[in-house]
């Protein structure tokens, strides 16, 4: 009995010791997985911040007024801006990706604190943008609720800090 044991943790250790570090990304927002393999007509992932020009957008974007309906869907108020290429990125990212419900965002948070790498470019900038949802949510709330936004967004800003302070002493893997 006791070599089927020993077969079964040896089968664990080798599939875990050889899962892909993609796969472990992925796990941060599965969503972005489901969403590559449903959406033809979108970017395959969708990244906002490739160039300094980009940046300056998102940043408008975040300083535009933005609204979240009945369905947690966040949209830009702001029709011009609505209208940018970037802007559908944007959606898509804030829509499709990010989580929403105060459950998914703690799931984030528990797995961003066991990270054993510096986060990918995407992953940090999803990070963010969920940071700023859930400040966007505490905002809103009411008691109870606000406490608990408040302590995701606590949970989400120690990670980004640890991330960066990681990224100080390490290189990311590419």
């Amino acid at each position: 009995m006791h070599w089927k044991t020993l077969l079964l943790l040896l089968f664990y250790y080798n599939t875990h010791a050889t899962v892909s570090p993609r796969w472990n990304r992925a796990m941060l927002f599965p969503d972005a997985q489901r969403f590559k393999r449903w959406s033809s007509s979108a970017p395959v992932s969708p990244v906002l911040q490739n160039s300094l020009d980009d940046v300056n957008m998102l940043f408008e974007f975040l300083l535009a007024e933005i609204e979240i309906d009945k369905n947690l869907r966040l949209s830009i108020k702001d029709e011009e801006l609505a209208s940018l290429r970037k802007a559908k990125e944007f959606d898509t990212v804030c829509n499709d990706i990010i989580p929403k419900s105060i459950t998914e965002i703690r799931r984030l948070s528990a797995r961003l604190s066991d990270y054993p790498r510096v986060l990918k470019k995407e992953d940090f900038e999803r990070t963010v943008l969920t940071m700023v949802y859930t400040a966007y949510r505490a905002a809103r709330s009411r008691k109870h609720q606000k406490d608990s936004w408040a302590e995701s967004f606590i949970s989400l800003y120690k990670a980004l800090k640890h991330d960066l302070m990681f990224s100080c002493s390490k290189k990311p893997l590419h």
